[in-house]
Order: C-alpha cells, then sequence, then structure tokens
C-alpha cells in the first residue's frame, strides 16, 4: 500500500542519557556528560518515519501531566501529530541511558504513565486514513497497555491494515517468555527485533537462522545488527541482507533502531521494496548513531 498515514501507537519517555567515557567507579564520582531529551521508542519511531517522509505520521501515547506539554510541542515540530493521553497520577516514564566510549548503551528503566496506556486511551477511528499501523512493543510488558495494543493490532487486521511490532527489549522479553510474546503478536505483517531480541525469541545465536524462524510467525521479519546490517525473512527462509550504512563517527546508539524503523516504515508507505526500505532504514540508522539521543538532529545544510 502507498501513502496514507502511519500510526504509531508506542510511548514518550524522559531519556537522561549518561555518557561516561571511563566505567563508573563504585562508591565515588565518575565524570560524565549528562543530557535530558525527549525520548521512547515510540515517539523515536514517529520522528524519524516524520523525518524520513512520511507525509502524516501521528502517536497515540500516554504522559504524566508534568510533562505532557513538552512532549507534545517537540512531537509537532518534529512533524508528529501527538495523541497524548494525559496522566494525572503517574509521571511521564523514564530512561537513564549509560552510553559507554563504543557507544553503547544500557538503559535503567521507569516505565511511569507508559504501561498505563488503557482502553479508553484507543478508538478504531484512529485508523482512519491510516495505511500502516506500527505498535511498540514496550506495551506489550505489562497492564493495561498490552490489552490497549492487543485491540489496535485487532482493528488493524479487522481493517487490512498492515501492522508492525518492535519487540523492544530483549531484558523484558526474557520476563515475559519468548512463546508468550510469539503468541501476542501473532499474524503481524512485520516484526522488528534486533539480534539480541531475536536470538531471546528463538533461542538460536544466527541473526539468519533467527529471522528465518521467526517469518513462520510474521508476515515478514527485519532483524537489524548494528553495523553489520540488516536481515530480511519471509515464509521461513532469508530473503536478503542489507549492509549498513557508513557514516559519521557514532557518539550514541541510543534510539538506531528505532531510526532503522521509522526509515523502514517510511519507505514501505511510499511504495518502495522491502530492499530499498531497509536501504533507507539503515541510512536513518547511521544518522541517528552520530546523534546524543534516540531522536533526529537538526537537518544538515543543503
Amino acid at each position: 500500500m502507498s501513502g496514507g498515514a502511519l500510526l504509531v501507537v508506542g510511548e514518550v519517555v524522559t531519556d537522561v542519557v549518561v555518557r561516561h567515557s571511563s566505567a563508573p567507579v563504585h562508591g565515588t564520582d565518575t565524570p560524565a556528560r549528562i543530557t535530558t531529551l525527549p525520548g521512547g521508542a515510540g515517539a523515536n519511531v514517529a520522528c524519524w518515519a516524520a523525518r524520513s517522509g512520511c507525509g502524516t505520521v501521528r502517536l497515540l501515547a500516554r504522559a504524566g501531566a508534568g510533562s505532557a506539554s513538552w512532549h507534545g510541542e517537540v512531537l509537532r515540530s518534529a512533524g508528529v501529530c501527538p495523541l497524548l493521553a494525559v496522566d494525572e497520577e503517574v509521571p511521564t516514564g523514564t530512561v537513564v541511558a549509560l552510553v559507554d566510549p563504543s557507544a553503547e548503551r544500557t538503559f535503567l528503566t521507569d516505565s511511569g504513565a507508559v504501561l498505563r496506556l488503557c482502553p479508553d486511551d484507543w478508538s478504531p477511528a484512529l485508523l482512519d486514513g491510516v495505511a500502516r499501523l506500527h505498535v511498540s512493543g514496550y506495551l506489550l510488558f505489562g497492564e493495561p497497555s498490552r490489552t490497549t495494543a492487543l485491540l489496535a493490532l485487532r482493528e488493524a487486521q479487522l481493517r487490512g491494515v498492515p501492522a508492525s511490532v518492535d519487540p523492544a527489549s530483549a531484558g523484558f522479553l526474557a520476563e515475559l517468555g519468548a512463546g508468550a510474546f510469539l503468541d501476542l503478536v501473532a499474524g503481524v505483517d512485520l516484526l522488528l527485533p534486533n539480534a539480541d531480541e531475536a536470538r531471546e525469541l528463538t533461542g538460536l545465536p544466527d541473526p539468519a537462522d533467527a529471522a528465518a524462524k521467526l517469518s513462520r510467525h510474521a508476515g515478514r521479519v527485519a532483524v537489524t545488527l548494528g553495523d553489520r546490517g540488516v536481515v530480511l525473512a519471509s515464509g521461513g527462509a532469508v530473503t536478503a541482507r542489507v549492509p549498513a550504512t557508513s557514516g559519521a563517527v557514532p557518539v550514541d546508539s541510543t534510539g538506531a533502531g528505532d531510526a532503522f524503523t521509522g526509515g523502514f516504515l517510511a519507505a514501505l508507505l511510499a511504495g518502495a521494496d522491502e530492499v530499498s526500505a531497509a536501504g533507507a532504514g539503515c541510512r536513518a540508522g547511521a544518522e541517528a548513531v552520530a546523534t546524543v539521543g534516540g531522536r533526529p538532529g537538526p537537518l544538515p545544510p543543503s
């Protein structure tokens, strides 16, 4: 399906990005550069999709009253229509991202309002004019957000709207269980794990084997491999390997997978084939790792 809007059902969080040049020293100070930024996998995907040329992008998420206005303004400035349910009881989710000298990140996560996205926040009318739905897998790790995400996926299936899911977290997948997660996402058009998530879901160490196995549960699978690109699979077999895009020296890998997803989905909506769309996703990912935080930076000069 070419054209139409993208609806992301996911999350906004406040990211506290901590870049440290040496390992944290227990019980004392470690020098670091600390930045507070808007984030959240779903919000990041939406922003990268807009950056990648998707004309209409909407985000359904839940935010605490204290920062909902700020998150909404930032999303609008990025070209995303925010559909934020305001939570008066708990704050917006917060993630502390510890980024080491290699640009690899470790997350400390307080879900806050994220998992409180509830069925009353959802309406089938949100799919009017939508050509593709994307659901952040974080919502599947708790209630009532799991029920809400499944409502969105079910309605999309009834309307014939293709849906994608990002498994979101190898750690949370391990707690939920691979079988339980795969049951929840059975029948989705596209599954977008990274290599660690694919390994957790299949028990297979080789990403290509994992991609092939997962493509028996979803219509298509794209397993992201960082600087090794992406493996595509469908029907139980690998269909393509797309190399990563070389770019600037990485400074922060936070949001690289979200950037890939946003670029990939935007290209699919524009009518690109799967391999070309994966290339667009890799280009967005290369841009993301050169930027602190999970959102696009300012556009380069033309």
